[in-house]
């Protein structure tokens, strides 16, 4: 199989920048996120993780992919992929304000751009996610608008996904 590429882009902000799909690594992720896109919606900045942001999506695959390629220390430029029950972060804790809510189900697809991230959260524990992408362009221009987006606020700002 050929090399895949995704443009991951902070619409508003105007930044994109490039990711590899790692299908050698985490070929059942990375099939059922390819074939989803486009995907976007609004952006959260990590409370726990650190230097992460992500979005939230319905499920969109026909069946939750298992654990691939799993990582609790995400480096920079990796694209990870969780799924969680509504009621795992349908807490005030969290701050979402719509759609989280017990009884459904989640896709959280995120991008770490910079160091020292640990996906260790007080509620529940150690939080494993699949690493399914990596940024090969455009990180350090992410990474700015990344803590642009920690320190101005991310109200407004859409987190999007795809095919380069």
């Amino acid at each position: 199989m050929a090399d895949r590429y995704i443009e991951v882009s902070l619409v508003k902000r105007g930044i994109t920048c490039t990711a590899q799909l790692l299908d050698d690594r985490a070929p059942i992720t990375c099939a059922a996120v390819w074939d989803a896109l486009p995907l976007g919606g609004d952006v959260y900045h990590a409370k726990y993780a650190r230097n992460e942001i992500y979005a939230l999506f319905p499920p969109f695959a026909t069946s939750e992919p298992p654990l691939e390629n799993p990582t609790v220390t995400p480096i920079p430029g990796d694209l990870c992929y969780f799924a969680f029950a509504g009621a795992e972060l349908g807490t005030k804790a969290y701050g979402y304000d719509r759609e989280v809510r017990p009884g459904t189900t989640l896709v959280d697809l995120a991008l770490f751009y910079e160091r020292n991230n640990l996906l260790l959260n007080g509620d529940v524990g150690w939080v494993p996610g699949t690493v399914w992408g990596r940024i090969t362009e455009g990180l350090e221009a992410m990474a700015e608008a990344c803590n642009d987006l920690w320190r101005t606020g991310a109200a407004g700002e859409t987190l999007s996904f795809r095919r380069a």
